[in-house]
C-alpha cells in the first residue's frame, strides 16, 4: 500500500489559516483536534493500514489509551460507540475515551513510531534522568473503527549503555523523538543541565534497539550523536525512506539517509526555523507525502508543514 495517505480531497477539506514561510518551509494551522480526552499530544504517526487515520496518544498524567484522528481532527471511533447498542446508548465520536491497552501504564509517553504492522509506545520520558523503568509496549495496529481495547504484545525494557548512575551526573537520557527504520527502532535524546528541569542543553544523541527481551533489560547501542540539535520533541521517516524528520521546539530538521550505516545524524541537514506563534508548544510530527509534514502541539492544533522546493 502507498504510504502517501492524504489525498487532494482531504487536503482541500482542511480549514485554511494564514501562511507563514521562513527559510524555505510555509506553517499553516489546518485543524484543532476536537476531543477532550486528548488534553495534550504528544506523539503522532501516519496508519499504514487504514488511509487518512493518524495515531496519536497524550503526555504522561492520561490514561494509557491510543486514538485514531483525521486531518481534520475528528475522532474515528468504534462503530458501536457511534450507534450504541443494547448495553450503551449512541454517542459522538469525538467522546470517544480512546482505545485501552491493558496492561500498560503512562508514566511519560513523549512519541509514537510504527513499522511492520505494529505500533511502538515507547515509555521513555525522562526529565529527571532518574527512572530505571524505561521501555516500549508493542501492539498490532488495531482497526479504529472496531477496536476498544487492546493488549501489548510485549514489553521491552530497555536500559542506556552510558548511563551508570541514577539520576545521570549528566541529565541527557529524557528520549522524546522515537522513530521505526528497516525493522529496528531508534531513539534521540534531549538534553538538561543537570538538576534544572526547564534549564537545557544543546546536542543530542541517537541510539539503536537490537534486543527484543521481555525478561531483562536490552541496552542500547550507541549510533550516533550532533551537538546542534535542541530539545528533540519527535521523529518520523518520510515514506520513500529517504529523510528523517526531527522536530525540535525551535526548528524543523530535516536528515537525509546516510550513504553506509545508520548514523541519521551523520548524514546531509537542512533546518528550518518554526514560526513560535504557530507552532506553540510542538510535542509531534508525522509525514504527509514527500513534502508535506502535520505537526501536532499540546493544545490540540494541528499544523501543515510545507517543504519549499
Amino acid at each position: 500500500m502507498k504510504r502517501t495517505i492524504l489525498t487532494a480531497t482531504i487536503l482541500l477539506a482542511l480549514w485554511a489559516a494564514p501562511l507563514r514561510a521562513s527559510d524555505g518551509i510555509v506553517m499553516e494551522k489546518v485543524a484543532r483536534v476536537k476531543n477532550p480526552a486528548l488534553p495534550e499530544i504528544s506523539g503522532i504517526v501516519a496508519s499504514r493500514t487504514h488511509p487518512g487515520v493518524f495515531w496519536v496518544h497524550n503526555d504522561s498524567g492520561n490514561p494509557p489509551r491510543l486514538f485514531a484522528i483525521d486531518a481534520n481532527g475528528a475522532t474515528v471511533a468504534p462503530s458501536s460507540w457511534i450507534g450504541g447498542s443494547d448495553e450503551e446508548p449512541a454517542q459522538p465520536p469525538d467522546r470517544w475515551p480512546g482505545i485501552e491497552i491493558w496492561s500498560a501504564s503512562n508514566v511519560d509517553w513523549e512519541d509514537i513510531a510504527i513499522g511492520g504492522g505494529l505500533i511502538y509506545i515507547p515509555d521513555m520520558g525522562n526529565n529527571d534522568n532518574a527512572r530505571r523503568n524505561l521501555g516500549i509496549y508493542v501492539i498490532e495496529e488495531p482497526d479504529p473503527s472496531v477496536s476498544r481495547a487492546v493488549r501489548p504484545l510485549r514489553f521491552l525494557p530497555v536500559a542506556y549503555p552510558d548511563q551508570h548512575i541514577w539520576p545521570a551526573e549528566k541529565w541527557h537520557f529524557d528520549c522524546e523523538a522515537v522513530f521505526h527504520d528497516r525493522g529496528k527502532l531508534y531513539f534521540m535524546t534531549k538534553h538538561r543541565r543537570p538538576g534544572q528541569l526547564m534549564s537545557f542543553e544543546a546536542g543530542t544523541v541517537l541510539y539503536r534497539l537490537d534486543g527484543d527481551r521481555t525478561d531483562k533489560e536490552n541496552t542500547l547501542i550507541r549510533v550516533g550523536s550532533h551537538p546542534k540539535v535542541t530539545l528533540a520533541t519527535a521523529a518520523d521517516l518520510s515514506p520513500s525512506g529517504d529523510r528523517l524528520a526531527l522536530l525540535t521546539y525551535k526548528r524543523l530538521w530535516i536528515f537525509h539517509r546516510p550513504e553506509t550505516g545508520d548514523d541519521w545524524l551523520s548524514g546531509p541537514a537542512s533546518s528550518f526555523d518554526l514560526d513560535r506563534t504557530i507552532a506553540r508548544q510542538n510535542e509531534a510530527i508525522t509525514w504527509l507525502d514527500e513534502s508535506h509534514l502535520l505537526m501536532a502541539n499540546e493544545s490540540g492544533d494541528l499544523i501543515r508543514l510545507t517543504l519549499e522546493p
